[in-house]
């Protein structure tokens, strides 16, 4: 494994998420450069699993534009639906799925649920692949709370507003930009694909 790149694609077009993902990587001294900027379009997500699309949309991205990729496919899962919306939480309320439509669903969903029973997880999968298209690095996050039965908060993006840490006190909505990514799922997730990262480039 050579030396950490300093500039890396990121296999996504939602502004939010890159933000977020500058700032964990600001210590680094890596450029994160979105996708959209190249034109690449948005790969097809087929996978059944968190880390299977992760992987689907970072080598998308590296192919198109040469450049080693970072890719995260991340969700909602809540306890008491079974899992759901999981995999499908960005589209979760169909065609033309919103952040809000996707929330009035899911709250639509559990408004007959107990307070004690509204646990729920948000999971990251992160994938990094060089231009190769060599083997993925992937790591996992994971951020564990209960929804809301109201949103609270007007920052963040996706299910953020219902989302309530209890350790905090507060919904992610409600978090500023680094209580959130040291609490969060893609938080820990990316900490732990540079951690791996880096091992290797010394190992190399």
């Amino acid at each position: 494994m050579p030396e950490l790149p300093d500039k890396i694609v990121m296999a996504s077009g939602n502004a939010g998420k890159l933000r977020e993902i500058a700032c964990i990587l600001a210590g680094f001294d890596i450029t994160v450069i979105s996708q959209a900027d190249f034109a690449v379009s948005d790969a097809i997500e087929n996978g059944d699993t968190f880390t299977a699309n992760a992987i689907i949309k970072a080598r998308h991205a590296a192919i198109a534009t040469g450049l080693p990729a970072i890719a995260d496919d991340s969700g909602l899962v809540v306890d008491a639906l079974g899992g759901k919306p999981g995999v499908h939480s960005a589209r979760y309320s169909g065609p033309g799925a919103s952040d809000d439509s996707n929330i009035d669903k899911l709250l639509q969903e559990l408004r007959d649920v107990d307070d004690a029973d509204r646990g729920a997880a948000f999971h990251c999968a992160a994938c990094y692949v060089a231009q190769d298209d060599s083997e993925p690095v992937i790591a996992q996050g994971e951020w564990r709370g209960v929804i809301l039965r109201e949103r609270r908060g007007n920052g963040g993006f996706g299910y953020d507003p219902v989302f309530f840490d209890q350790e905090q006190g507060l919904s992610a909505a409600e978090m500023t930009s680094d209580q959130k990514n040291r609490r969060s799922h893609r938080g820990k997730a990316l900490a732990g694909l540079i951690q791996q990262l880096t091992q290797q480039a010394r190992q190399g």
